[in-house]
């Protein structure tokens, strides 16, 4: 009988609040350029989409041209300024340290995120929660970001080495936007939405919603999302 046996985590503005800061690095980069992306702009459209998504998305929408060496050296521009400015602010959500060492002493843990791998572990590491997941996808990792299912497929194929039975559907996937949302559910998996950056009503699409998860409990959401496993 199918029930939850792995949670898979987005990491910007789900484990860690630094969506602010990707804003920032973004728009000083961008800025640099002549394009000036606005706060309303980068949540509506931007957000959910790794860096160099982000770059396409802007240099398109400002008909410039998507040379591969000028992205290069946006991404490293900006990438630059916000490993800076999370070295000078506390990023990790309340209540998700506790959320995520529950969760790894019941189930394997997984990251699934367009951020990039050193971004990743150098925020884990500073909240001493990088030993709770056994693997971490990041934007070196797919050739395609979110809201391609890539990013989930290719955590589910790494947790898989461990569980052989795994399957998608017994995956929880924690997501924040649409476009993960969107992928996870192309990947075959449940989605459990958290409204840190995003409203109910955008986030729709997911199986679940809650507003923290400092407040939510693993256990009511398995019950819910895998009901006939509750015998």
């Amino acid at each position: 009988m199918q029930t939850l046996k792995a949670l898979i985590f987005d990491f910007d503005g789900i484990i860690a609040n630094t969506e602010p800061l990707h804003f920032a690095g973004l728009r000083q980069t961008l800025i640099e350029i002549g394009i000036d992306l606005t706060e309303d702009e980068y949540y509506a459209d931007y957000l959910g989409y790794d860096d160099r998504g982000c770059f396409i998305a802007a240099l398109t929408a400002n008909r410039r041209p998507l040379d591969p060496d000028t992205i290069a050296r946006l991404m490293k521009r900006k990438a630059g300024a916000y490993l800076e400015s999370v070295k000078h602010h506390q990023v990790i959500f309340p209540g998700i340290p506790e959320f995520v060492r529950e969760a790894a002493s019941a189930y394997p843990l997984a990251i699934a995120s367009g951020a990039l791998r050193h971004e990743i572990e150098y925020i884990l590491e500073d909240a001493g929660l990088r030993k709770e997941f056994l693997h971490i996808t990041s934007a070196e990792d797919v050739t395609r970001g979110k809201p391609d299912p890539q990013p989930f497929l290719h955590a589910l194929n790494a947790l898989q080495q461990r569980d052989t039975g795994l399957t998608a559907s017994a995956c929880l996937v924690i997501e924040d936007s649409l476009p993960g949302i969107r992928s996870a559910k192309s990947a075959g998996m449940k989605v459990l939405a958290v409204t840190n950056t995003h409203t109910v009503q955008d986030l729709h699409e997911a199986h679940a919603i809650t507003h923290s998860l400092k407040d939510t409990s693993l256990a009511d959401v398995r019950a819910r999302l895998w009901p006939a496993a509750q015998g």
